[in-house]
């Protein structure tokens, strides 16, 4: 039985109340994978990067922290504690990375133009982000 089926989509309380977990998680991502480097490189050679280069770097790790979660089993841990997991819309398995990398790069416009993209749920069919519709994903809710 295909996990389409068997599982439903994820309630939007459920992927909002992730969302704010995850953020609170990401701290420690950033403050592992991009301020203790910078501090590190700061105090001993005494120089800073550019302010394009920090916000690239930011990126790029995010990137990496969330495409990796999705890709390999479909949840990041705050989706773990929430139930919920990212599947491909066509098949009951975690997204194959380029599908993951473009869900990524389509939900930062859909945060950052005043949450466009999470409040398109509440007039989808299928409750589902907008970023999720255009990256061919769907969040499932799996206990």
């Amino acid at each position: 039985m295909s996990d389409l089926i068997r599982f439903p989509a994820a309630g939007l309380r459920r992927r909002l109340a992730s969302l704010l977990y995850e953020s609170l998680l990401l701290l420690g991502v950033l403050a592992a994978g991009f301020m203790l480097p910078y501090l590190v490189i700061g105090l001993f050679f005494e120089v800073a990067p550019q302010g394009w280069f920090a916000w690239l770097h930011a990126t790029l790790l995010l990137g990496l922290y969330f495409v990796h979660y999705w890709h390999s089993g479909g949840q990041t841990l705050a989706m773990q504690t929430w139930g919920i997991r990212v599947v491909d819309a066509t098949q009951d398995k975690p997204p194959h990375w380029r599908r993951a990398m473009l869900r990524y790069l389509l939900s930062w416009p859909s945060v950052l133009f005043c949450g466009a993209g999470l409040i398109w749920a509440l007039f989808d069919r299928e409750r589902q982000f907008l970023h999720d519709r255009l990256a061919g994903t769907r969040v499932i809710r799996v206990k």
